[in-house]
């Protein structure tokens, strides 16, 4: 089967195991649950669950207790997305060729969508408890979720990233916005793989070293097709940053250096997965794909 095929056939899987941990769409509270499903329903390439999963078998996990996980990491990628394109943040109207929440529901329902998505994606990981024979790594892997989600994660660097808005920014405070805003989900992503399949720490350490080159190739390649692609390719607005007066990698360093930037950043997370124990060959393909795509 070749690798493309094969990515959607894992993509549509993990969209089954995503969908089985939505909110079913009644009672008072109804339309919570509806614009949560909505934006999670969206699309999107399901990136960070797949990741998890592929580093979970990488270690040779094989059970159901990584999906919970799954779910969670992707219902708190979609809370970052409701309200990135916020009035207050991004303002934009448009995500993955559709209204955006707050465009679809409102202003005041987006924010509570947000909100909801990153507690009830505790409450969703927890369920990982029931479907283990090791409590222990359920544990460590809440608490990595909820690390790499708050202050000292993705929330943090999403306030640097407001605060600096319309401001110059130096390529310390940018990278430092960029392992964060974007890279600690995807840290999350793949030492919950690491940890819920029993890895000893060498190894969770480089499954982190790995994924936040992975987050930073994937960052520099986002602001590279923000400047190259369409509103068609991309499902949502080009030009987004130069609206916001946001400084990006490629403003800083120019677009050939971006491009190269992100080729070699990709090549050293693939050089540090050959350095791991057991094999993933569609992990290493992911990767690629990862960093070189379109859209």
């Amino acid at each position: 089967m070749e690798r493309r095929e094969e990515l959607k056939v894992r993509t549509q899987a993990v969209e089954q195991i995503v969908e089985s941990y939505l909110p079913a769409e009644e009672g008072h509270q109804k339309t919570i649950f509806e614009a949560m499903n909505y934006s999670v329903r969206a699309g999107g390439k399901r990136l960070r669950p797949m990741l998890m999963q592929e580093t979970y078998r990488l270690f040779g996990g094989t059970g159901r207790e990584i999906e919970p996980f799954m779910a969670a990491i992707e219902m708190i990628h979609t809370s970052s997305l409701i309200h990135d394109d916020l009035p207050c943040m991004d303002n934009d109207e448009l995500r993955r060729g559709l209204p955006t929440t707050w465009v679809k529901y409102g202003y005041d329902m987006a924010v509570l969508a947000g909100d909801a998505l990153l507690i009830f994606a505790i409450e969703t990981a927890a369920k990982a408890f029931a479907l283990t024979e090791h409590p222990e790594r359920v544990g460590r892997a809440i608490g990595l979720l909820a690390q790499k989600t708050g202050i000292y994660g993705m929330i943090g660097g999403q306030v640097v990233d407001v605060e600096l808005t319309d401001k110059p920014i130096s390529a310390e405070k940018l990278d430092f916005i960029y392992r964060l805003k974007t890279g600690a989900l995807l840290e999350a992503s793949m030492m919950i793989g690491a940890v819920m399949a029993g890895a000893d720490e060498a190894s969770i350490q480089k499954t982190e070293e790995m994924s936040s080159a992975i987050g930073l190739a994937f960052q520099i390649q986002d602001d590279i097709l923000d400047l190259t692609s369409t509103a068609e390719q991309l499902g949502k607005p080009v030009l987004s940053d130069e609206k916001n007066h946001k400084t990006t990698y490629v403003t800083l360093e120019g677009i050939d250096k971006a491009k190269a930037d992100v080729a070699e950043i990709s090549e050293r997370a693939v050089t540090v997965l050959k350095e791991l124990p057991g094999e993933n060959p569609f992990l290493e393909s992911l990767i690629h794909m990862l960093v070189n795509r379109e859209n």
